[in-house]
């Protein structure tokens, strides 16, 4: 299970990021700088194998909420440099929450639970088709509407199964 931490702001700087032991700057890493606006900063190193969930191009300017592995060895640098595993560009028309959900499908911090349906679709991060039961993994959930309950409930759009 990963112990997914975020971190939500506005792009303030994308370059390449040097990689292997000449520091090649080949295009394939870049460092996405973030800012949340009240003075926190993160640099996300971003890789072939991050996961931009449904496939977005970002850019400076637009908000993002960058995941990265919480117990990940990091350098003790500021601003903090993580390696991105999702990133997610903010959208007014969709809820998006990165998780590890259990045998009741309700998110480990208790504050979403999904009710399957027959129009959720579920598939694996490479968007072939997952037929098993998504509960006890990580998942990211692409969601609308939710009741006012706790946990909050929703019928999902869309789950992608982090194997």
């Amino acid at each position: 299970m990963v112990n997914f931490k975020s971190f939500r702001g506005v792009i303030t700087n994308i370059n390449n990021f040097p990689v292997g032991q000449n520091g090649d700057r080949d295009g394939c890493y870049k460092m996405m700088t973030v800012e949340d606006g009240t003075g926190g900063v993160v640099n996300f190193i971003i890789s072939p194998s991050t996961y931009f969930v449904n496939q977005e191009i970002v850019t400076t300017g637009q908000w993002v909420t960058g995941y990265y592995d919480g117990d990940a060895p990091v350098p003790m640098i500021y601003p903090p440099q993580y390696r991105a595993l999702i990133v997610v560009k903010e959208s007014n028309y969709q809820n998006v929450k990165v998780d590890y959900f259990n045998n009741q499908l309700v998110s480990n911090d208790g504050q979403l639970q999904l009710n399957l349906s027959s129009t959720t679709i579920i598939s694996l991060k490479n968007g072939q088709p997952f037929s098993n039961n998504p509960a006890n993994r990580n998942l990211i959930v692409i969601y609308g509407p939710t009741t006012r309950s706790i946990p909050a409930q929703t019928s999902p759009y869309e789950i992608i199964v982090w194997c």
